[in-house]
């Protein structure tokens, strides 16, 4: 490791002449040195990983909740930016964009709520499931009236995908025990 660094580029200027490109490329002289020379980086601890659970102890259904909420997350980061972009726009005076505002900003709550209930199979995920292809039903029929924006046009599809997906879960999934059913 040491033979790398005595090949080390001595660039003499004035400080007055110093430019960003004669620092940038110094910098990277030395860091192209130090990766040629074979320096690893500093090995981490591994962290151990929890014992997989053997077949019989996954529910079944535990790949499709976990599709409905991504496809939820993925839905409520959409709305959200929706949602910003909707707010830039109505600072420059294009007032309809107030309620898809509104209704980006409530399907991004509802869908980062469901995609926390779903994703641990809680037991009213089929209620927020349901409640969520609704929300996103109605987002992305609002939505697509502005959809050649394609900011909005992304919205649209992650709400739709959403909306597929959590119904999906909300049909499949059987009630939740009432209390007096044990």
């Amino acid at each position: 490791m040491g033979t790398a660094f005595a090949a080390t580029v001595l660039v003499t200027v004035q400080p007055e002449e110093r430019t960003m490109e004669l620092v940038l490329a110094n910098f990277l002289l030395v860091a192209g040195m130090f990766v040629a020379s074979g320096a690893a980086e500093p090995v981490q601890p591994k962290i151990p990983l929890p014992p997989v659970p053997v077949p019989k102890d996954v529910d079944p259904q535990m790949p499709y909740f976990r599709f409905a909420a991504k496809a939820a997350d993925d839905c409520a980061r959409a709305c959200d930016t929706c949602a910003a972009h909707c707010a830039k726009l109505l600072a420059e005076g294009k007032k309809e964009h107030l309620d898809m505002l509104r209704m980006c900003l409530d399907c991004a709550d509802i869908c980062s709520t469901a995609g926390r209930v779903i994703a641990k199979d809680g037991p009213l995920s089929s209620v927020i499931a349901a409640s969520c292809a609704e929300a996103c039903k109605r987002c992305a029929d609002y939505c697509e009236k502005y959809s050649a924006d394609p900011i909005v046009k992304l919205c649209v599809a992650e709400c739709r995908k959403c909306e597929e997906a959590c119904r999906k879960i909300a049909k499949d999934t059987p009630p939740s025990p009432k209390p007096d059913d044990k």
